[in-house]
């Protein structure tokens, strides 16, 4: 059964403007342990690929706050909600601290997509009650 539907837009360009204004700082704030580490790789190897992992990353969690129907308060947190590859290749929703307990306790599953082109990210997440 399908507990919650969201989506989101993001401008990558709003996303490089922010970076360059407020630093790694910003990215420290978005992007869990393994999505930080994941980002320094990309943008070391090249910026752009970077800003784009980060605005798809932003996108995705954005989806997943509404889809749960809560937005940015807690338990839902930036930092406690990663977007992580699958050994497929398909991206998948890891949560920790009081967002998984809160996210088990209710008995949910997540299905989430993302996609980037020159100016855009996007993202999309389902969320289903195993009920």
């Amino acid at each position: 059964m399908i507990y919650g539907i969201g989506t989101d837009i993001c401008d990558i360009r709003r996303i490089r403007e922010t970076l360059a204004r407020r630093g790694e700082r910003f990215a420290e704030k978005v992007l869990g342990p393994h999505e930080l580490a994941v980002f320094r790789e990309r943008s070391a190897r090249v910026p752009a690929r970077g800003i784009s992992y980060l605005a798809t990353r932003f996108s995705a969690k954005e989806a997943f706050s509404k889809a749960i129907g809560m937005g940015m308060r807690m338990p839902m947190s930036w930092r406690d909600c990663e977007i992580v590859k699958a050994a497929s290749g398909k991206p998948e929703i890891r949560l920790h601290g009081e967002l998984a307990i809160w996210f088990e306790a209710k008995g949910l599953k997540a299905h989430v997509s993302v996609t980037d082109e020159t100016e855009y990210a996007a993202a999309f997440v389902v969320v289903e009650s195993k009920d």
